[in-house]
């Protein structure tokens, strides 16, 4: 019954919205001021497009298209570019393929420039680790799958393809210093790649296994903490990488489930689940309750985790970011409906979250999205509040970024 009330009052709530929308002025031109911290990307799967969205008061500031697949802007520290890998077929959906690495300004999102690549990177809605920049912003490596396992270096400084390295059997990328790469294979061992000045190959390492992917897989959605990398498996345990060296470190795992955690079924959960603050020494998790391989099932809340005891200091339960319908937000507004709307979502609908992120300035937020909608949600990553509902966004969300701001 509740969930019938709740469709009755989102489908009036998209009516109401849809004739109060108010008619779009053309042909302005505005440039963006220096990036914010609490300036997130986030991506959009239907719409091929990543949307710059200021989580302080949800304004839609610009977007970057990609071609086909997830777009996934990698913001470059050391000068004013952005660079997004893309793919274009000229039929639309098929025909002859190209990919490329197109660079942009970030004052007007506008393309600088491209560098042609192999017609091979590998695609996939939650694109991470599928493309990494070197530490110093001379590199950037593609992972490619054909099936068989590569990745292409592009020279950015020097806007030219350096070349192809194959990966025999390890997959993904993950940037660990100016010249330094690494991929996961899979045994469980990672394959570190050192790189020359032109680009080249100058050394390869494989490791030992770190996890048993026929007892507990650690999942790719890894974040990085300073030199080390922080994976976790489907089982809760971080296992943190150090890939900075000529042969990767592996430190102590720990969990993040204990025995009271692990009777009430409490997993990580969604798409994007893990998030650091860095500056606080912060790891957030996106946690749900399920089965077994139910890791990618939406998140209830997220647990806090301070990584120098691995003691978990905070809980904060989460709640729907809100719905959008072909990219209009459902229950906008102060009237009475929108505030029914909201405590709808906040108190009756189920959260729903994917995807997490966290700003890394000294009052961080705590973003969070889910599949399914084209809304934010917007908590204090300090105090755990639920600030706001920012977006739209578009249709969908596929990958939240929050590049600036920090160390």
């Amino acid at each position: 019954m509740r969930c019938l009330l709740l469709i009755a009052v989102v489908l009036l709530g998209a009516l109401r919205g849809a004739a109060e929308v108010a008619p779009e002025h053309t042909g302005a031109v505005e440039s963006l001021p220096a990036p914010q911290p609490h300036w997130v990307w986030t991506a959009d799967l239907i719409l091929q497009r990543s949307a710059l969205i200021d989580a302080d008061d949800g304004r839609f500031l610009g977007m970057i298209n990609g071609g086909y697949g997830t777009v996934m802007p990698l913001v470059a520290r050391t000068r004013p570019e952005i660079y997004v890998p893309a793919t274009y077929y000229s039929r639309g959906t098929h025909g002859t393929r190209t990919d490329v690495v197109e660079i942009y300004d970030p004052t007007h999102l506008a393309v600088q420039g491209e560098v042609v690549i192999p017609p091979k990177r590998a695609t996939n809605a939650v694109a991470l680790a599928h493309a990494a920049l070197s530490d110093d912003d001379r590199f950037l490596a593609l992972f490619n799958w054909t099936t068989g396992t590569s990745l292409s270096i592009v020279d950015l400084r020097e806007r030219r393809f350096a070349g192809e390295i194959e990966t025999p059997g390890c997959s993904l990328v993950f940037a660990a210093g100016p010249r330094r790469f690494f991929s996961l294979c899979a045994d469980g061992a990672v394959f570190t790649l050192t790189l020359n000045d032109d680009g080249s190959e100058a050394s390869r390492a494989l490791s030992p296994p770190f996890f048993d992917p026929r007892v507990d897989p650690v999942t790719e959605k890894a974040v990085r903490n300073g030199d080390e990398w922080l994976f976790v498996s489907f089982d809760g345990i971080i296992h943190p990488v150090d890939g900075s060296g000529e042969t990767p470190r592996f430190g102590p795992t720990w969990s993040l489930v204990d025995d009271a955690d692990k009777r009430e079924s409490w997993r990580i959960g969604g798409l994007e689940h893990l998030a650091v603050h860095r500056a606080s020494g912060r790891l957030y998790a996106l946690m749900h309750r399920g089965g077994a391989d139910t890791h990618k099932d939406p998140g209830e809340e997220v647990w806090v985790f301070d990584l120098a005891s691995h003691r978990r200091v905070a809980r904060i339960p989460l709640v729907n970011p809100g719905f959008t319908i072909y990219g209009f937000p459902i229950g906008s507004g102060s009237g009475v409906l929108a505030r029914l709307i909201d405590w709808l979502l906040d108190h009756v609908a189920p959260p729903l979250v994917h995807f997490i992120a966290v700003t890394q300035d000294a009052q961080p937020l705590l973003v969070t999205s889910s599949q399914f909608s084209g809304m934010l949600g917007v908590y204090d990553a300090q105090s755990g509040a639920f600030l706001r509902r920012a977006g739209p966004t578009g249709w969908t969300s596929d990958v939240l970024q929050a590049p600036w701001g920090g160390s």
